[in-house]
């Protein structure tokens, strides 16, 4: 029974893999995000993406902007827009530190993955992050390959 409750506990609904190649990640928060009901319905459903999708500050709040949920079918009228930019919940002194790190050092945040916590709300993993340059993604790609190479080497010796 504990382990169904622990698998419950976390439920992935959308990850963006490719964001810890191509940035570097320096720091993750979570956050809540204000959903309309039939955004949680298609959410529930398991359909999102977030890998073209990042956040920004504007007027005081921090946005995501460019993640797709699909209409949910049987809402009807009461469908939401897929790609509209959604307000992310924070802390007012996480605000300020967010906007001014996207100002000063020129870091983007980037939306990690998007899941449902132990007591059924939308949470939104974040990340500040900066980008890497072509000559980092080939060396986390050969110390990867090097890493495999390794183990498969370990593996068959014993």
């Amino acid at each position: 029974m504990a382990a169904k409750g622990a698998a419950a506990a976390h439920r992935i609904v959308a990850q963006n893999r490719k964001a810890r190649y191509n940035y570097t990640i320096e720091q993750t928060l979570e956050a809540g995000i204000v959903l309309t009901g039939s955004e949680v319905k298609s959410l529930r459903a398991g359909s999102a993406n977030i890998g073209e999708s990042y956040a920004t500050a504007k007027d005081g709040e921090i946005f995501l902007v460019n993640a797709h949920i699909p209409e949910y079918k049987q809402a009807g009228l009461q469908n939401h827009e897929p790609r509209r930019a959604r307000k992310l919940l924070l802390n007012r002194r996480e605000i300020n530190r967010l906007a001014a790190a996207i100002q000063r050092d020129g870091a983007t945040l980037v939306p990690l993955q998007l899941y449902f916590n132990a007591h059924g709300k939308a949470k939104l993993e974040l990340a500040l992050a900066k980008g890497k340059h072509r000559y980092d993604k080939r060396q986390a790609t050969k110390q990867r390959d090097w890493n495999r190479q390794k183990a498969r080497l370990l593996r068959e010796k014993g």
